[in-house]
């Protein structure tokens, strides 16, 4: 990819391991079965792309702006979103693997993490209120400090949610996985 700018492409079965794609602009364009494992993507831009089975484990996304861009049956494993580019981050996950990220000090309102495998993985100071995360698993994933009214976790499973430091108000759970909230209140139940 020499090209610094790409307008409706679609990459497929792209192999670019430990790449440079630094100050790169991608507007509209699709990545598909791609592997860009421990690639750096510093000051690009991604504007309206797709990424559908694709690898994105071990990236660098320090100042990358991610806008209006959705991860489908992806590979994200230590990923830090935290260096993302704040300002128009917009994101969807479906049926991805999110293991070892962070997602801490973002506004991540309405954000849907549908399905997907969301293992040690943190949420801190995080606003995630109107997020859902139907049908996900979120097996030793941190939330502290988090906005999370009115999140949708019906159908989640494997999440430990502290009450007392998260804000809860409105969000939706299912039964009996709700009872997990209550771990943190160290009271005895019968």
């Amino acid at each position: 990819m020499t090209l610094e700018e790409f307008d409706k492409h679609h990459f497929n079965k792209e192999l670019a391991l430990d790449a440079n794609f630094q100050r790169k602009l991608f507007v509209r364009c699709t990545f598909d079965h791609c592997d860009f494992s421990k690639s750096s993507f510093k000051n690009a831009r991604f504007l309206e792309c797709k990424m559908v089975a694709s690898n994105f484990s071990l990236v660098q996304l320090d100042g990358c702006r991610l806008q209006d861009c959705v991860f489908e049956n992806c590979k994200l494993v230590g990923v830090n979103f935290a260096k993302c580019e704040k300002l128009f981050l917009s994101l969807q996950f479906k049926k991805c693997l999110i293991d070892t990220c962070n997602f801490s000090d973002l506004d991540l309102k309405g954000t849907p993490f549908l399905e997907c495998h969301i293992r040690n993985t943190h949420f801190t100071q995080t606003n995630l209120s109107e997020a859902v995360f139907t049908g996900s698993d979120l097996q030793g994933s941190l939330f502290h400090n988090s906005d999370l009214r009115k999140a949708n976790f019906q159908g989640a499973q494997n999440y430990s949610i502290n009450p007392l430091t998260n804000k809860l108000l409105k969000a939706k759970f299912s039964k009996p996985e709700v009872m997990t909230l209550l771990d943190h209140l160290e009271i005895l139940i019968d």
